[in-house]
């Protein structure tokens, strides 16, 4: 029989407080309980923190996102996205409007709280953190990887808490593939996605049966992104993968890396690192003379990639993502998002801060339009695979999976020269749509759980 578990500690079950009296169900307090009359309006058992964690005035969500470590930039960024949409639920803007036209003032007559720790992209601290949030404010959504070791590891505890996990940035294909849950959704996208959208730039330019050298971060994105991409070239257009050069999270020297690249007749360096990593071993692939001898592919980008390394070093490579701001000339929503991110915090928002506010927005959307916090309502919302908006145009939920199906943009780097402002590093070349690049449902062992 289900329990409480957000605290009560009088092992009453559903039952037992049902037989109390036929009008308990109504009831606006029972001492020991709080107020529950509301929650059983509908015969709906506690599960998660549900009720107890929408009961009063305030909702509360938990952010584990890096703030220190490989990824803190790319986290910080992140969590002024989330920052800004709790911001925008709250007072009713336009633009989250957009997203989700039942909200007024906040979700559901409820103001939303955004609470927020250092994960350190460490998934036992990203756990930690949010048990944390659980127990002592009872958070009904949590949300904050930018690791997919984090992302996979807060899948798992999101299915067991029953509580509602999105995924902040996360590029493995086992996050919506094998490692899916029902309580789990992602919005960005993915190493597949990002193979099947630039493979066949990278052809057009570059031609069949090139040599690559693979640089590879030593956990779930790193691997499953490689794949992916050396898959494509392979089948596509015969690229040979001379040697894969795979470092542990956190590396701070790449020189035993790039000279196993210096001598594996590679024309082309893939570096799949994200993060600090990224930087530093594009730097340090510079310093060693293998830019622009070699060709460089950032197949998945890193934010703020090119603002660290310089457009000397970024200048004519193409890569993957989800987002640039530029896109403000093609989208009136991501115009109207750059400028209210810019005015809040100073510069233009790199795609980890348009994942992120995204994700919240649909989030929001959801939940106003079944009209309640109680999970299964809202998992089962994101599931009717409605098209509803993005950033970037329109998009949906693959209801066997809980992925979003939406456009992988294909960027170049710029030349200094042609950079109209500091922040203009990349030349946007495609929008491509998402329904033709990803895989089938089924393809990476999605099955996802029971909703109770």
């Amino acid at each position: 029989m289900a329990k409480f578990k957000s605290g009560n500690k009088s092992g009453l079950s559903r039952r037992h407080v049902l037989q109390l009296g036929a009008g308990v169900a109504s009831a606006a307090f029972i001492p020991g309980l709080g107020t529950i009359g509301w929650a059983y309006a509908d015969d709906k058992p506690p599960i998660g923190t549900w009720p107890a964690g929408s009961e009063g005035d305030t909702v509360y969500l938990g952010a584990a996102v890096p703030l220190t470590g490989t990824y803190a930039a790319q986290g910080a960024d992140e969590l002024k996205g989330w920052e800004l949409a709790v911001d925008h639920i709250n007072e009713g803007h336009e633009l989250m409007k957009k997203f989700a036209p039942k909200i007024d003032k906040g979700l559901l007559g409820k103001k939303v709280k955004l609470l927020s720790a250092d994960s350190a992209a460490k998934p036992n601290t990203a756990l930690r953190v949010a048990q944390t949030f659980i127990n002592d404010n009872k958070i009904i959504m949590m949300t904050g990887s930018t690791s997919s070791a984090v992302a996979v590891a807060m899948n798992k505890f999101a299915e067991r808490e029953k509580i509602l996990y999105l995924a902040g940035i996360s590029g493995s294909n086992d996050t919506t593939g094998k490692d899916c849950v029902r309580y789990g959704f992602r919005q960005n996208f993915f190493g597949q996605t990002a193979a099947a959208a630039i493979g066949p730039v990278l052809v057009k330019n570059f031609g069949k049966n090139r040599k690559a050298a693979f640089m590879t971060p030593d956990y779930t994105y790193g691997h499953t992104v490689t794949k992916s991409v050396n898959d494509y070239l392979k089948e596509h257009a015969g690229w040979e993968m001379v040697t894969n050069q795979v470092s542990p999270l956190g590396t701070q020297d790449f020189s035993q890396y790039l000279t196993n690249i210096a001598n594996s007749g590679a024309e082309f360096i893939v570096n799949v690192n994200w993060g600090r990593d990224a930087v530093l071993s594009t730097q340090q692939a510079k310093q060693f003379g293998l830019l622009p001898q070699m060709k460089l592919v950032i197949p998945y980008q890193i934010p703020f990639l090119a603002k660290e390394v310089g457009a000397d070093i970024t200048e004519g490579v193409f890569a993957a993502t989800d987002f640039w701001w530029t896109l403000e000339d093609k989208y009136p929503l991501s115009k109207m998002f750059v400028e209210a991110f810019q005015e809040k915090y100073g510069y233009r928002p790199e795609w980890g801060a348009e994942n992120s506010y995204v994700s919240f927005a649909h989030w929001a959307r959801m939940v106003s339009e079944a009209g309640s916090f109680y999970p299964p309502d809202v998992i089962k919302q994101f599931e009717k695979g409605e098209t509803i908006p993005s950033l970037i145009g329109d998009v949906h939920y693959r209801p066997e999976d809980h992925q979003c199906v939406r456009p992988v943009v294909i960027v170049r780097g710029k030349a200094q020269k042609d950079m109209k402002n500091d922040e203009d590093f990349w030349e946007v070349l495609e929008v491509v749509p998402g329904e033709g690049l990803m895989q089938a449902p089924d393809a990476f062992g999605c099955k996802l759980g029971d909703y109770t």
